[in-house]
């Protein structure tokens, strides 16, 4: 099972200089997407257990647009095992104008994950 959300970055969201984004961020619509994975597989929200192998290999900036990807790669009696990718596929250009922005053809890979997700055991 693929499950993917999209989402715009508001700037409210920019922690550092150059717009930048925290890590936490992107953990939170992993979590956001695996609730998702859990209620179309089980019938409830389920619960994180673990994440593994985070890996963060270009920056989330505000005013991009995030493509959060959620695949099930593994399937236990009440465990998922769920890869996770975000990719940039827009991002803001403000040296073109305050409201310029672009598609990215391919996407930048932005952040990578493997989680563990629970759910309670059927009836």
């Amino acid at each position: 099972m693929v499950v993917t959300h999209r989402r715009y970055v508001p700037y409210s969201h920019a922690h550092y200089g150059g717009n930048l984004v925290d890590g936490a961020y992107v953990i939170g619509l992993f979590g956001d997407v695996a609730t998702e994975v859990c209620i179309r597989m089980d019938g409830d929200e389920g619960l994180f257990a673990s994440y593994q192998d985070i890996q963060f290999r270009a920056p989330v900036r505000a005013g991009d647009v995030l493509d959060i990807e959620a695949r099930v790669v593994d399937v236990g009696n009440r465990s998922r095992v769920i890869e996770f990718e975000c990719r940039v596929v827009c991002r803001s250009r403000p040296q073109h104008g305050a409201s310029a922005a672009e598609v990215l053809d391919p996407p930048v890979v932005a952040t990578t994950a493997i989680g563990t997700v629970v759910v309670p055991p059927k009836p």
